[in-house]
């Protein structure tokens, strides 16, 4: 079972794992920085204790044959030392290496002096190793004059690393305990602002959840954030839909028990004369067949209407030829044609419509067999399908009585078959309902010549698919 993502979860190691690495980069240049500059500052303890012992140099002779003489007590050196932790030591050497005063074992210096000494003495610092201990020491080239000769000493003085190792430790534990604190303090913000925001999240789902069943009404939640107002759209769109459609499929159970109880009854009925032998059986059989007949085309518009609502809920639509369909339709109801006597015609311009072919069939079926079963015998019956800018426009015209205006106001609703139109009413609900559902219009006129009713136009518009 995958496990659900929590919002919360990822703000939080959104925020704060990028936090985290840029304070553990920036602890670490700190103590970088730190140790520099804590090298930079005994390092130059160093330099003075080095030029401190050059004061206490004499030599006598010149050059090659100046012999050095230095007494220097290990007291000076103790006003350098920062602590008992550290220990210095020192070396006074000529040129040639020769020890004149100090540590022996110190090892000889044989570096070089950078052209550009970060201090104005000609001095080196390096790192080295010194009884088994790590130093930093610096090596001074110091000229030395006096009355009675010239030369040139090399001072070493060495310090061992305790004290600089301590200081920048403490700093580093100084900087992290400021860090996790900051940390800490960014974390509980974070929560605190998450916990805040979540809040209406929380809240929307709560309504939810205590919702009576079936209750389909839109959320209303002005409150929200407008990061929540598409999700709440949406929703309020979903709802619209689903009770749409259960508004349909209870309107559809109703109507159905409600119309299919009468040709049902009055089956029974017929079926109990017939067994009484209250009629001739081929007279009962016929009013039976009659009734069966009725209550079958019922149910099947019933179901077409019904299919309609399930076919606009399918989403994309595909694009098909109505101008084809019209004439395969008017090709099926031929013989009802010939039959009426009728002087049929039709026009038609390609007209791509998108729809399933099955809408478009049964909104040409009905209206054709309507147009057919209403015409008076021996008239003409005009079909003409003309696309127009966006639109295509199909009218079917009739020589029948037309139709009052009472009756024209409710004739596209469920079961509302007047005078005029015999039957159960639905087929022009079923009409109505495909054109709505392609974004389309329907609407009956009467054809008129002063007073006088000439027949009646079906005008259905529909949009044209895009080329």
């Amino acid at each position: 079972m995958t496990r659900q993502r929590s919002l919360r979860r990822q703000l939080l190691l959104g925020i704060l794992l990028p936090t985290l690495l840029f304070i553990g980069l920036n602890t670490y240049s700190l103590y970088r920085q730190t140790l520099g500059a804590l090298n930079t500052a005994y390092d130059r303890t160093l330099l003075a204790s080095a030029k401190t012992i050059s004061e206490q140099i004499d030599v006598r002779g010149y050059d090659e044959r100046a012999e050095l003489r230095v007494i220097v007590p290990y007291a000076a050196l103790e006003a350098f030392e920062a602590d008992n932790q550290s220990r210095m030591y020192y070396r006074v050497s000529n040129l040639r290496g020769e020890l004149v005063s100090g540590f022996g074992e110190l090892p000889m210096w044989r570096g070089s002096i950078a052209p550009r000494p970060p201090y104005a003495a000609l001095v080196d610092f390096y790192d080295a190793s010194f009884r088994g201990r790590p130093v930093r020491v610096a090596a001074l080239l110091q000229p030395v004059a006096s009355p009675q000769g010239r030369g040139m000493a090399v001072i070493q003085v060495a310090e061992t690393l305790e004290l600089r190792h301590a200081a920048a430790l403490q700093i580093l534990r100084d900087t992290l305990a400021r860090q996790a604190l900051l940390v800490a303090l960014v974390a509980a913000i974070v929560v605190l602002v998450v916990q805040r925001a979540t809040r209406p999240v929380r809240q929307l789902s709560a309504d939810l959840q205590a919702r009576a069943e079936g209750d389909l009404s839109p959320i209303a939640a002005p409150a929200a954030p407008r990061e929540l107002q598409p999700l709440i759209d949406a929703t309020n769109a979903v709802m619209r839909r689903l009770s749409h459609l259960l508004e349909h499929q209870k309107r559809f159970v109703r109507d159905a028990s409600h119309q299919l109880r009468t040709p049902l009854a009055v089956l029974k009925t017929q079926v109990q004369s017939a067994l009484r032998g209250d009629m001739p059986p081929g007279q009962a059989l016929h009013e039976i067949g009659d009734t069966v007949e009725r209550a079958t085309q019922l149910a099947n518009q019933m179901l077409a209407l019904a299919k309609v609502e399930q076919l606009r809920q399918q989403g994309e639509l595909p694009t098909t030829r109505l101008d084809e369909v019209l004439r395969e339709v008017a090709l099926d109801l031929s013989p009802l044609i010939a039959q009426g006597d009728l002087d049929f015609g039709i026009a038609t311009d390609a007209a791509p419509i998108r729809a399933h072919a099955w809408m478009l069939r049964e909104l040409c079926r009905n209206l054709l067999h309507n147009a057919i079963r209403h015409a008076t015998p021996a008239t003409e019956l005009a079909v003409t399908l003309r696309a127009q800018g966006t639109h295509a426009e199909l009218t079917i015209a009739d020589a029948g009585p037309g139709i009052d205006d009472e009756l024209a106001a409710r004739l596209f609703e469920p079961f509302s078959a007047g005078d005029v139109r015999k039957g159960s009413g639905l087929g022009l609900a079923i009409c109505q309902e495909i054109v709505q559902a392609l974004g389309g219009s329907i609407a009956l006129s009467n054809r008129r010549q002063g007073a006088r009713v000439l027949g009646l136009d079906a005008v259905v518009r529909l949009p044209l698919a895009p080329a």
